[in-house]
């Protein structure tokens, strides 16, 4: 899994435009960005967030045949929601090892969960929501 850092200072919002520019440049596949938080999250969250984001996107690249990926990262007074979405190939059943696995580590680890959710023909859609520290 490829590791994303925010450089000192930079919010979430624009760590993951940096990510997203790169990565779709590195790629050849698009983004279109539905949201970007517009508040920021402590150090901890924002570094999972990227690293699961940064998993999601690899799997985009290597499994999906996707031409176009969108990204939606939120946040609110329940917390963080991001969500990967791409109109690929898809898949019957997620695999629970690899990608997947790390991804719903990275995000347990926060108190947080992970859903995938994909259709043969149709894409795959990566949720992760981290709940609100109380």
């Amino acid at each position: 899994m490829e590791e994303t850092r925010m450089r000192g200072g930079e919010s979430l919002a624009e760590a993951l435009e940096g990510h997203l520019a790169e990565w779709s440049r590195r790629t050849g596949i698009s983004v279109e960005t539905w949201a970007l938080p517009g508040s920021d999250v402590p150090p901890r969250v924002a570094r999972g967030v990227l690293a699961v984001l940064a998993e999601a996107l690899d799997n985009v690249a290597r499994h999906s045949e996707a031409r176009t990926v969108s990204i939606a990262v939120t946040v609110g007074r329940g917390g963080l929601r991001m969500t990967v979405s791409d109109h690929g190939k898809g898949f019957r059943q997620p695999q629970e090892g690899g990608g997947i696995g790390r991804m719903r580590a990275a995000l347990a680890d926060l108190g947080g969960s992970l859903s995938v959710n994909s259709v043969p023909g149709e894409g795959t859609t990566v949720t992760g929501v981290v709940p609100r520290a109380r």
